[in-house]
């Protein structure tokens, strides 16, 4: 996978769509500087090699009903390339969970998990993920308060 090194115009484009993605061409152009015809084709080439990948809306999870935000480490007790693809498999359809990373360290995978309330969260946890393929250990941190969410990527530290 190569990577594409940004043109400051595309960095200008890629900060005001993370921040309004229904910005009009016109208002988008007249923001970063640019006529409406490069500005379109900027978008659109960043579409097309990917760097955009979709358009949505950010919810607040509360305000939608899903008031539990958890972090689960887990372990598997076997890293062969075949069971690790099959966990990552079963672990992508499940709508509970709204990411998850392979990572480095004492885990081998990190879920972030969102839920209703606790008691929906544990029969989940018990019931859902304890019951995946080759884990070994699994443990649970709660998000207590939110004080950074994510909210876009900082374009200016590439």
């Amino acid at each position: 996978m190569s990577i594409k090194r940004l043109e400051a115009e595309d960095v200008h484009i890629l900060n005001h769509l993370q921040q309004d993605g229904r910005m009009t061409n016109q208002a988008l152009s007249d923001a970063v500087g640019l006529s409406t015809s490069p500005c379109w084709r900027r978008v659109r080439n960043l579409e097309e090699t990917g760097v955009i990948q979709g358009y949505g809306a950010r919810l607040d999870r509360k305000q939608v009903g899903l008031g539990v935000l958890a972090f689960i480490r887990v372990k598997i007790d076997s890293h062969s390339e075949a069971e690790a693809e099959d966990f990552s498999q079963q672990v992508s359809a499940l709508k509970e969970v709204v990411a998850c990373y392979s990572i480095a360290g004492d885990a081998d995978f990190l879920l972030q998990v969102v839920a209703p309330d606790l008691d929906s969260y544990a029969d989940f946890a018990m019931s859902v993920v304890r019951r995946l393929p080759r884990i070994k250990e699994m443990q649970t941190t709660f998000v207590l308060k939110e004080i950074k969410a994510f909210n876009g990527f900082p374009l200016d530290c590439v």
